[in-house]
């Protein structure tokens, strides 16, 4: 019940323009309509949006041959601002644990570490695209709409998990390639 914290807040405000829940309605089902509609079906419509852009760009870069050294970068920088943009969003309404935060930030130093040790050898910013980072930005990409429906704290697990191993993995590739 935690992880719809946000959505009582908002639902609380904003009852009297959309009633009380019907009771006939499963809760869940309930909530999913309360939560597309207003503010957050327009978030909802322009993150999908953005994120199935994301996916698809690539995808046809390397099918049109057009993809590049830049369109890569240009491709993790546009990643870095999306992910920053819905954390931003996101995370002040998420009631999210401090052992997630923890993690968290874990996360970010090894993935930062990774950056830099790269930037110190290469002299050059050169991301790797690995599957297990593709699978944590899919990940990352319906967590939002997983939340509607599952808990909090096992979104978070399974999404750390797959982001520490996508990490310490890229940091393993960079190793083996200097």
């Amino acid at each position: 019940k935690e992880q719809m914290q946000f959505l009582d807040n908002w639902i609380l405000k904003n009852e009297k323009e959309y009633g009380k829940y019907n009771n006939r309605v499963p809760h869940f089902v309930q909530r999913y309509n309360d939560v597309f509609t207003g503010v957050f079906f327009l978030f909802y419509i322009a993150y999908a949006i953005c994120g199935l852009s994301d996916i698809t760009d690539g995808i046809v870069a390397r099918k049109t041959n057009s993809d590049s050294e830049f369109g890569a970068k240009l491709d993790t920088i546009a990643d870095f601002v999306f992910a920053a943009a819905a954390i931003i969003k996101l995370l002040p309404i998420i009631p999210v644990p401090k052992w997630a935060w923890l993690w968290i930030c874990t996360i970010a130093v090894i993935k930062t570490a990774n950056i830099i040790f790269v930037f110190i050898c290469k002299k050059r910013f050169a991301p790797l695209h690995t599957n297990l980072n593709k699978l944590t930005g899919l990940l990352l990409f319906i967590f939002p709409f997983v939340l509607n429906f599952a808990r909090l704290e096992y979104c978070l697990v399974i999404l750390c998990s797959v982001a520490t191993l996508s990490a310490i993995w890229e940091g393993y590739c960079i190793i083996q390639r200097e």
